[in-house]
């Protein structure tokens, strides 16, 4: 058939939630965890209380995954596994991974929100989302901080900063860092800075609706406009814009989107992400962000590219 392909590529698209479930549900039961050495599906499946067939099933769908290797009867993570999926690498995406099972439950619902135009929140992990936060921005923090001109930066405000990845990084780097976020993220930011020696303040609160302080030199704000409307966006960059000194700058870090909407699949997909789980949110284009900037009365925008995400930074006064 001359359409043989096109049809190949429509069952990778429509079949693809199986793969992602295979590795979701392994994940949530810590396969990975276990299989640092090797093990039978036996010995596997009463260690973690499962049924023997189905644990057999599904480690024998993980090796065709690539996920795990099989010698005899014995089952072991591959490098790529023992990278990503054991809890104690440094690498580790368990968290986000865990993250996407809330969502897996969350746009099961899809159908619904085409209806309502309401998102379909089912089900919540707050500390799965976070620490997920914290998975992705750590695989990218150093590039990031690296792009970002921090001559004359002394405050700065990380808006929205979830984790307080980003903000470890400015306090190693000597800066006054103070940390917004809602006081339940605040509390596991909390957490994972203890113990590093630095010193971060951290306000609690709403930042849409809240005073966010005054007086900063930088403001940054890392995948944080996604998830509002337009709207509030406008507002929260002039927000910002009123607590930055006079030679003070933003800086946002967004996921890439084309003007049009439509490329890369990843951020198209996203925008419909945050249409499932959230009043207003989206991904926004570049040209969208900058001409808020600019109706904020900001100067000197810049754009750059870091792989699947844009740096966009503005200044309050040339």
């Amino acid at each position: 058939m001359a359409f043989k392909k096109e049809l190949k590529d429509m069952r990778d698209i429509w079949s693809g939630f199986r793969s992602s479930r295979v590795l979701l549900t392994a994940n949530n039961l810590r396969f990975f965890d276990y299989l640092i050495n090797p093990l039978s599906s036996g010995e596997l499946s009463k260690r973690l209380n499962t049924v023997h067939r189905a644990t057999e099933i599904l480690l024998d769908c993980l090796v065709a995954m690539g996920l795990l290797k099989k010698k005899g009867q014995r089952y072991q993570n591959t490098g790529t596994a023992s990278r990503f999926l054991v809890s104690t690498s440094p690498y580790y995406q368990g968290n986000i991974i865990r993250h996407s099972d809330t969502l897996w439950k969350n746009w099961s619902g899809l159908d619904e929100v085409l209806r309502t135009g309401r998102p379909y929140r089912s089900y919540r992990d707050h500390r799965a989302f976070i620490l997920g936060m914290h998975d992705i921005a750590k695989m990218r923090v150093s590039e990031v901080i690296r792009s970002i001109n921090l001559k004359g930066v002394n405050r700065v405000l990380d808006l929205g900063g979830g984790p307080g990845t980003y903000a470890v990084e400015f306090a190693k780097k000597g800066k006054d860092v103070t940390l917004f976020d809602y006081p339940e993220t605040v509390r596991i930011a909390r957490e994972l800075i203890e113990g590093k020696g630095l010193k971060i303040n951290f306000i609690e609160g709403d930042f849409i609706s809240n005073a966010i302080g005054d007086g900063y030199d930088l403001i940054f704000i890392s995948q944080v406009l996604h998830a509002y409307s337009e709207a509030d966006n406008i507002s929260l960059i002039k927000k910002c814009r009123d607590a930055m000194n006079n030679k003070g700058k933003i800086v946002i870090q967004e996921f890439y989107i084309s003007q049009h909407k439509t490329s890369p699949l990843s951020s198209a997909l996203f925008s419909v992400n945050m249409l499932v789980n959230t009043e207003g949110g989206r991904t926004y284009s570049t040209e969208e962000i900058i001409k808020w900037l600019k109706e904020a009365g900001l100067k000197q925008i810049k754009k750059r590219r870091l792989e699947d995400t844009v740096i966009i930074e503005a200044l309050k006064s040339s």
